[in-house]
């Protein structure tokens, strides 16, 4: 009874949550100023102990117990099919004492490992059946008690984030204005000759690939790339207050390459309050990577804002290639939607690129700026157990699904939405 209650108590807690989440943006910023940095200094601390990413073998461990939910379910659907079937061939064909003494101990349990029949009244129970029974009924109810309890961390750590007050209407104001044709030249050139002038000042090994070799923090100490985003992203906070704060240190995940598969830079663990990124992709993504899911952890979750810290927290290091990277990681987005705008009326665009011609962005910049180089795509496919491209489209769908579900109408093209972040920024700069 107690159990019940207390499941009960969750159950009712975890819906409460998410209705007022759903219906009060003033209450997901409350709870993430006041109560959502408790879990990343307490719980975000304790897993940030650990070397490897505990999110992961977390992730690992839930999808075990999914497939030996299914796999028993199986198994029971096909003890009630025997079941049935020799009930049924029991009453069809069989008369007399001997059918109804076969019946009787079907429906007693014998045919399943009953030992014995009859004793003083009650049943004996054992055998295999019997302990296959016994073991799936703990085993259920530890499933739906894990199922409750992932469903309160997700809520906790992730589904109210995404109901909160966006970055801009903190620190920008509510600006629905549309920016020009111009504004969107403004800005992309200065990314793309930022990238034409940094490409050419990072080191580089005898095949031209780009080499990290440390960067100096702020006290005049070497710092690895995942303590310097840390300390942008503190530094960050000193601008916005609402990054300031506890951060953990990025870990790489050993499932990189199947990341890969799904193009995917990193993820954020609502369940181990982790900051994670893909260590297989070319070097140049993850400075800003590691910025942007560190930006989760201070209550940003959408993703086009986290892209936008992310960049923010590159490009403000003195450490150029923590710039390099900060710039390369918009370029392709200010592109897009540079190439939409002459797509959509190319006699705008036209007059608009006459007054101020688009930068030419270097062949080396766009040499630099790739997701994964062609060896380790080589490595990847040569030894996948599933197509690339059968893993990406069912990553999109997830993707997409989940954003949606959280209220993000535009699901995965989300994304994108940081050009829209750049042109704000700049203009009130």
């Amino acid at each position: 009874m107690r159990r019940r209650i207390v499941f009960g108590t969750i159950a009712v807690l975890v819906v409460v949550l998410n209705a007022a989440a759903w219906n009060s943006a003033a209450f997901s910023d409350w709870y993430i100023a006041h109560v959502f940095p408790i879990w990343v200094n307490s719980y975000g601390r304790l897993t940030g102990l650990f070397p490897f990413s505990v999110g992961e073998w977390l992730l690992a461990v839930g999808v075990l117990l999914v497939v030996l939910a299914l796999a028993f379910g199986i198994v029971w659907v096909g003890i009630g099919i025997v079941a049935g079937f020799r009930m049924l061939v029991s009453r069809i064909f069989l008369r007399g004492g001997k059918a109804l003494g076969e019946a009787d101990s079907l429906r007693e349990g014998k045919v399943f490992g009953e030992e014995g029949a009859k004793k003083d009244g009650d049943v004996k129970k054992g055998g295999i059946f019997w302990s296959f029974l016994s073991f799936s009924k703990r085993f259920y109810t530890f499933f739906v008690w894990t199922l409750l309890l992932v469903s309160l961390i997700m809520t906790l750590n992730c589904f109210i984030l995404y109901h909160a007050s966006t970055f801009s209407e903190h620190y920008f104001g509510a600006n629905e204005s549309e920016y020009t044709l111009d504004e969107l030249i403004q800005v992309y050139n200065m990314v793309a000759e930022q990238c034409n002038s940094l490409a050419k000042v990072m080191e580089r090994d005898e095949n031209g690939m780009v080499i990290y070799s440390g960067s100096v923090g702020k006290n005049g100490t070497i710092l690895d790339m995942a303590d310097m985003a840390r300390e942008l992203m503190q530094q960050l906070g000193e601008t916005y207050p609402q990054l300031e704060g506890y951060y953990p240190r990025p870990k790489a995940l050993l499932s990189s390459d199947f990341m890969c598969q799904q193009y995917m830079q990193g993820y954020y663990f609502p369940f181990s309050m982790e900051a994670n990124y893909n260590d297989v992709m070319h070097i140049l993504n993850i400075p800003s990577t590691m910025c942007h899911e560190l930006a989760h952890l201070r209550g940003y979750i959408y993703e086009d804002e986290a892209n936008f810290i992310g960049y923010l927290a590159c490009v403000q290091s003195e450490d150029a290639f923590f710039q390099y990277a900060g710039y390369l990681s918009v370029l392709n987005y200010l592109n897009n939607d540079l190439y939409h705008a002459w797509e959509n009326n190319r006699n705008a665009y036209d007059a608009a690129a006459a007054l101020a011609p688009p930068v030419v962005v270097d062949d080396q910049v766009w040499t630099d700026n790739i997701f994964v180089t062609q060896e380790e795509w080589d490595r990847i496919n040569g030894k996948a157990l599933i197509d690339t491209e059968i893993v990406d489209a069912a990553a999109d769908v997830f993707i997409d699904t989940n954003l949606k579900v959280n209220g993000i109408a535009d699901g995965v093209v989300s994304y994108s939405r940081v050009v829209r972040l750049l042109l704000q920024y700049y203009k009130q700069s």
